[in-house]
Formats: structure tokens, sequence, C-alpha cells
């Protein structure tokens, strides 16, 4: 199977739109390769989703998704166009500010998580298992 890319322009609803696109590509890997256990096709998306909110809130301008298929799971890279690598954020719960569980999260749902920073931006590598 091919890599798959899709592209976005940084605005807000490029997080459901990189998630409509990480479904189009798994329902087309599903078709050749089933999931080891239906949550992992969930937990990629979660992913995903969560790499584009960070990466909206945190990097004005464009973003990248590429998806493929590895030995034994999915490899996700998003970039975009800030040089600050993410770092975990103190999450309090109940206090109405939100936010600080999603590098969490990444790094719990995933294999491996490298971020890669470029002279223009960086990239999240993340490596699921399907």
């Amino acid at each position: 199977m091919e890599d798959w890319e899709a592209a976005f322009d940084g605005g807000f609803g490029d997080v459901t739109r990189a998630r409509l696109s990480a479904e189009e590509f798994l329902t087309t890997l599903a078709r050749s390769v089933a999931p080891t256990t239906p949550e992992y096709r969930d937990d990629i998306l979660l992913v995903v989703s969560e790499l584009a909110a960070n990466a909206i809130q945190y990097a004005p301008g464009p973003l990248r998704l590429v998806m493929r298929k590895t030995f034994d799971g999915v490899h996700v890279t998003f970039s975009d166009t800030s040089t600050t690598p993410p770092e975990p954020r103190p999450f309090h719960p109940g206090n109405g500010t939100g936010g600080g569980i999603g590098w969490y999260l990444i790094h719990t749902l995933c294999d491996q998580v490298s971020v890669v920073v470029r002279d223009d931006g960086k990239d999240v590598h993340a490596f699921l298992p399907w």
C-alpha cells in the first residue's frame, strides 16, 4: 500500500478533516490487512486527532499528515510549522482550563513517538500497532 498523504491549511476544521482522511486510509488498509483488534483503529484516529489539534493550537500555518503501513503497524507523521518540540503540560482536571492530556495520551497509545525538528517546522512520528 502506498503512503497516504493529506495537506491542510491549519484551520480549526482541520482536526475533523485530518481524522476523516485517516479514516479513509484505515478503511482502505483494512480491506487488505485487518487490524489485530478493533481498538487499534480507534487508537490511531485518536492520535491523529490529538496531533492535529496540538498542531493547530501551537503551530500557525499549513499541516501535513502522512500515513503508511509498516511491518506490524501504522506509521503516522504529522508535520507543522513550529520548530518547538511538544512538551508535556500539567493536567488539572476540574479547573475549567482543559488541555494538558494529549501528549501523554499520544505516548500511551503509541509504540514509539519521536520528533524531528527541521528548519521550517517539525515532524512528529508516531508508530502504532495494527
